[in-house]
């Protein structure tokens, strides 16, 4: 059988067993408010999911890092906000399914759920972080480093190639010992999160390399838009935002 059929079986397979899609259909992010929130919950919090990206999502993934491949990007993989780390052990999966061994996956969180904004500078952040929803719905998306840990060898995909940083982005990643990158996946939900992760990374992102913000249009809840048109005005950057979903969006770094 063709490499490209074997991997594309195994990686459709383990997209849906991440997300608890084999039997049952994902929530519908564009839904009324309300019921999504629910779903979300029912669907991926308190299930067995490790990812809770839609299934649009995990295909960006694994359409960026196959043209990462195909088109020889060097450079590593990171997602900054792992939750359970379902869309990292994805990462880990796909470069599996290619024989990639000449690059890490690196997973970085604080294992330790969101930081609380500051009220006076992100209010509408500050106000969605301490509420209900969160902290007792989403238990504030805190799943700790063993518990991702034991998610990665569960999936057989637990080796030398991942590489964790616990810790707050600001601490953890302008010092990170990351060479070059080729794909840099941000889901710190909030805006200083999201700039942390611009500032301390896109300078090790290869040209050709990806950017994939999860919550771009997320308006609702977060300044991430706002810290990303900020960063890529200030660098001067006018590569193509172009959209996975309603919700997601990421570019290809041209120069």
């Amino acid at each position: 059988m063709d490499i490209n059929i074997r991997a594309g079986l195994y990686l459709d397979l383990l997209k849906r067993s991440l997300t608890n899609t084999i039997f049952e259909s994902e929530p519908d992010i564009d839904d009324d408010e309300f019921r999504f929130t629910m779903d979300f919950a029912t669907h991926y919090v308190n299930s067995d999911a490790v990812s809770m990206l839609p299934l649009a999502r995990l295909d960006n993934i694994r359409n960026c890092i196959e043209s990462i491949l195909r088109d020889g990007i060097p450079g590593d993989l990171i997602e900054t906000g792992v939750w359970r780390g379902g869309a990292a052990i994805f990462m880990r999966g796909v470069l599996k399914a290619y024989n990639a061994s000449d690059r890490l996956v690196w997973v970085a969180d604080s294992f330790e759920g969101l930081p609380a904004p500051d009220p006076d500078l992100f209010p509408l952040e500050a106000k969605v972080q301490s509420g209900p929803v969160m902290q007792k719905a989403y238990h504030n998306f805190a799943v700790g480093l063993e518990e991702v840990k034991r998610n990665f060898a569960a999936f057989g995909l637990l080796d030398d190639q991942v590489k964790f940083l616990k810790g707050w982005f600001k601490d953890t990643l302008p010092a990170a010992p990351i060479g070059t990158l080729s794909l840099m996946r941000l889901d710190g939900d909030f805006y200083e999160s999201t700039r942390d992760g611009l500032n301390s990374l896109y300078d090790r992102l290869s040209v050709g390399g990806y950017v994939i913000i999860d919550d771009y249009g997320e308006d609702s809840w977060t300044y991430c838009r706002k810290a990303v048109d900020e960063f890529r005005l200030e660098r001067q950057i006018d590569d193509p935002l172009i959209v996975v979903d309603s919700r997601c969006s990421y570019w290809q770094r041209a120069r």
